[in-house]
C-alpha cells in the first residue's frame, strides 16, 4: 500500500462513462453504450454491455494504493486458482498480452462477469462446504510466493499507521496518549499470537458479500485485499460470532477444510 499524497485521479474525476467504455475497446471488445457502477468501496467496477449482448466487469484500481507488482500478484494468484479448477473470475488479457492496462494514470483490467447472489448467513452444509472450497484455495496459495503483497502483521497493520498519525498530529492530544497506548498493546498481543504461525497467499477480505452461489457452485470473488497471512483470516470473517451456533459452523467449516488441508486450531483462541 502507498502512502503519499492523493493525486487528483485519487477521486476518479476523470474516469467518465466514455473513458470505462473505450477502456474496454482497447482490450478488442465492442461495446454497446451501457455500463452500470458496481458496488466497490475502494475501487471503480462497472458493468459493461457488449454489442453481443453479453457482459464483462471493468475494475478501475484506485491510484496510489496498490503498486502494478501487488496487483500483478492478484491476478497471478487468481490464475493459479483457475488452473486447480477453484471457482474465482479470472482477468481476461488484452491484445498482446498481459492482464493489466492504465488509462489517465489508472491502471484497470477486465473480467467475465459472473452471476448469482451473496448468500444471507451460511447453513451447517453450507459453512462445510465453503471450508472445502477454503481448504483448496490455501493449498494453491501456499504454492507460491507473493513478495510484493502485504504482510498480515502487527507492524503493517497497526505500527506503521501509528506512525503516520504521529507524523501528521491528526488526533486530539488530550486522546493521543491512551488511543497510542491501546493500539500498542494490541500489537504486541498481535505479535504473541501470531509468532511461529505459518502465513500464505490468502483472500484476505473473505465475508459472505464476496461469495456468490449459483447453480450449486460456490465461486469467490474480490481478491482485491489479498495478503500473505494466517489461514484463520479467511475463517472469521465469513464465521465471525462466538454464540454456539456460531461455534457449531465453525466445526462444520474446518471438518470441510480439513479434507484438503490440516488447520492450526491454536489460532482460533
Amino acid at each position: 500500500m502507498q502512502d503519499h499524497a492523493a493525486p487528483a485521479t485519487d477521486l476518479f474525476l476523470s474516469l467518465t462513462p466514455e473513458k470505462v467504455l473505450a477502456a474496454v475497446e482497447a482490450g478488442g471488445l465492442e461495446c454497446n453504450a451501457v455500463c452500470y457502477p458496481l458496488n466497490s468501496f475502494e475501487n471503480r467496477v462497472y458493468e459493461v454491455e457488449l454489442a453481443d449482448r453479453s457482459r464483462v466487469v471493468a475494475k478501475f484500481y484506485r491510484p496510489g494504493r496498490w503498486t502494478e507488482e501487488q496487483i500483478l500478484e492478484e491476478h497471478l494468484f487468481l490464475k493459479d486458482l483457475a488452473w486447480q479448477e477453484i471457482p474465482v473470475c479470472t482477468m481476461r488479457p488484452f491484445p498482446g498480452g498481459g492482464t493489466l492496462r492504465r488509462v489517465d494514470n489508472i491502471f484497470y483490467c477486465l473480467s467475465d462477469r459472473s452471476g448469482g447472489r451473496a448468500p444471507d448467513e451460511l447453513d451447517e452444509a453450507g459453512a462445510r462446504r465453503l471450508g472445502m472450497l477454503v481448504g483448496r484455495m490455501h493449498n494453491v496459495g501456499a504454492r507460491r510466493e507473493a513478495e510484493h503483497r502485504l504482510r498480515l502483521t502487527a507492524d503493517t497493520y497497526i505500527r506503521e499507521n501509528l506512525d503516520w498519525l504521529e507524523a501528521h498530529d491528526v488526533l486530539p492530544h488530550h486522546l493521543r496518549d491512551r488511543y497510542f497506548d491501546t493500539a500498542l498493546s494490541i500489537a504486541a498481543i498481535a505479535d504473541r499470537r501470531l509468532a511461529g504461525v505459518p502465513v500464505h497467499r490468502i483472500h484476505g477480505d473473505l465475508h459472505l458479500g464476496n461469495i456468490l452461489f449459483r447453480d450449486g457452485l460456490l465461486r469467490v470473488l474480490d481478491f482485491d485485499d489479498m495478503v500473505v497471512g494466517p489461514a484463520v483470516q479467511d475463517l472469521w470473517l465469513a464465521l465471525p460470532g462466538r454464540d454456539s451456533y456460531a461455534q457449531t459452523l465453525r466445526e462444520r467449516f474446518l471438518e470441510g477444510y480439513i479434507q484438503f488441508r490440516d488447520f492450526d486450531r491454536s489460532t482460533l483462541l
